[in-house]
């Protein structure tokens, strides 16, 4: 039968009780916070994948040469070549697909290019202004869980607790600490660190402002104007119709 334990020994238990379940509430706490910032990130990175990437993609189609695809993200200060490739002007295909179940505004064949080329800019700005909202939200999630951690681990520093609970003069606190080996509680700090989540940039692509259409509509006009000489007929019979057809629900 073992012997009763000593007020010092209930103490310690105690303490030791404590401390343990503050250490590893504020660590929850922390990863939850870190898992719904990862959760954010994935929902948020769809505006970029699949709403500002065919924007893109679409008005790349529509000005098809690529001299006139520099000079528009020039102008739209957008220095990286965000999901292009040479391959989406060539593909009749391709605009078809990404053309499907649009409804063009104007009553020539013309006039139908030029504002559906105006209205995917201003979807595209719409889309970047939604989610350079959304980034900003990630930032102010990514700083406030690098504090938290910062200050968890000023109050949960392993050698400040093992000293500690040795300073209290107790057996086991003192056998606990003789016990363990040369360096045992530096890696033990360091094992259980908390990294804070890399800079938003590191995960997403961040987009400048872009310039309201009212600012550039002239000279997006203009592109849109030498971009409709360049496509070849079986292209600009898209814009014959006002509107394309929905694709086919597979079964």
């Amino acid at each position: 039968m073992a012997p009763p334990k000593t007020i010092d020994e209930v103490l310690l238990a105690e303490i030791k009780q404590d401390l343990a379940e503050r250490y590893f509430g504020f660590r929850k706490l922390i990863e939850e916070d870190e898992m719904d910032l990862a959760e954010k990130t994935r929902q948020y990175s769809f505006i970029l994948q699949k709403r500002i990437s065919f924007d893109l993609i679409r008005i790349y189609i529509m000005l098809k040469d690529e001299k006139l695809i520099r000079a528009f993200l020039v102008l739209i200060n957008l220095n990286d070549m965000l999901f292009y490739d040479p391959y989406l002007t060539e593909s009749l295909t391709i605009a078809q697909r990404v053309l499907e179940c649009q409804r063009f505004r104007g009553l020539t064949r013309a006039a139908r290019f030029r504002h559906f080329f105006l209205d995917c800019y201003e979807n595209l700005v719409f889309h970047a202004q939604l989610y350079g909202k959304k980034i900003a939200q990630l930032r102010e999630a990514q700083g406030v869980i690098t504090a938290e951690i910062e200050q968890f681990h000023k109050q949960h520093d392993m050698r400040a607790i093992m000293s500690f609970l040795h300073s209290l003069g107790n057996e086991a606190a003192k056998g606990l600490q003789g016990g363990m080996e040369t360096g045992l509680t530096e890696g033990l700090d360091q094992k259980l660190r908390l990294t804070p989540p890399p800079p938003i940039e590191a995960l997403l692509p961040i987009l400048p402002p872009l310039p309201p259409l009212a600012k550039i509509k002239g000279a997006l006009k203009e592109m849109s104007r030498l971009a409709y000489t360049r496509h070849p007929p079986a292209f600009l019979a898209i814009f014959e119709q006002k509107e394309t057809p929905c694709p086919v629900e597979r079964r």
